[in-house]
Parts: structure tokens; sequence; C-alpha cells
């Protein structure tokens, strides 16, 4: 009967996550071409709610440097125009210590891309990522994905009291 309750709970506490948030992760296996392109398509249905797209990199202790720069391109469904943007983000202390969460190995690590973004119109985008680090096959790189959440909305003070 304990089995059954926890079951229960569990599956109660699992429904109320919120569904405005959207992850999508590509298997990289540690060793990240330079030349292969990790590509993430998104279906933006609501394009009026701003969103958080979030990059997030699962290293392991075979990673060799403290950041990663990757190069990313944003194509947009209809016009099929592309936007790039070359990022650089940190992944460990100067003591060497990753900054990602988790036990053992691997860590997770959550970069910001574009905070609060209004997608211009309704459709499919694709986000392409290279790694462009000084390694042809860049090792320790485990998963890389995007997250897609609905931007939380701060409500003005309309009264102009703080």
């Amino acid at each position: 009967m304990y089995k059954i309750s926890c079951f229960v709970l569990l599956m109660i506490l699992a429904g109320c996550n919120a569904s405005d948030e959207n992850v999508i992760m590509n298997r990289v296996d540690n060793k990240w071409d330079k030349n292969i392109r990790q590509k993430f398509n998104l279906e933006i249905s609501d394009p009026e709610n701003p969103k958080n797209v979030i990059f997030v990199v699962r290293n392991n202790n075979d990673y060799p440097y403290s950041n990663i720069r990757f190069i990313v391109n944003l194509t947009y469904p209809k016009t099929r125009k592309t936007e790039t943007d070359t990022l650089n983000y940190i992944l460990a202390k100067p003591n060497g210590e990753w900054l990602g969460t988790g036990f053992g190995e691997t860590k997770e690590t959550l970069f910001q891309y574009k905070l609060n973004y209004k997608f211009p119109e309704k459709g499919s985008y694709e986000i392409s990522v290279s790694q462009a680090m000084r390694n042809d096959h860049l090792p320790g790189i485990e998963d890389l994905g995007i997250k897609v959440e609905t931007a939380k909305t701060v409500s003005a003070n309309t009264n102009g009291t703080k």
C-alpha cells in the first residue's frame, strides 16, 4: 500500500509541473566534431508571450577547458533569415571546480541565450549550434540541449508607490 501511495503522490507532483517549459536534448557522446551542428527545432505557437531560451550543457571530467564557445544560428520560419551569435560561457571556477550541478563525473550547467525574447511570429524556428573551441573533436561534452520557457512577467506598480 505504501508503494502505491508514493507512486500516486509522485504522479500528482509531476502533473503539477507547468507545461510552459520545453527541453530538447541532443546526445553528443564525448567527441563534438567542430563541423557537426547540433540542431533544435522550436515550435512557437504563442509569439505574444516572451520566452527564455536557455542552453543546457552536460560535461564530464574529460572536458579540457573552463569555458565553451558556441556559434549559434537562429533561423526564422517564413523568411528563412538567419541571425548568428558567437557566445562564450564559463563552465568552471578558476580552481577547476565545475560550476554545474549533478552527482558523479557529469555536470549540467544552464546558460542564458535569449531572455524575455518575443519571437516575431508563429512557426518552426531552427537553432543550430556548433562548437568554436580549439579542438576539431571536442572531448567531454556528453549532451547539449535547449530549454524554452515562458518568461515570468512582473506586474507593474500602477499607483506610483514602492
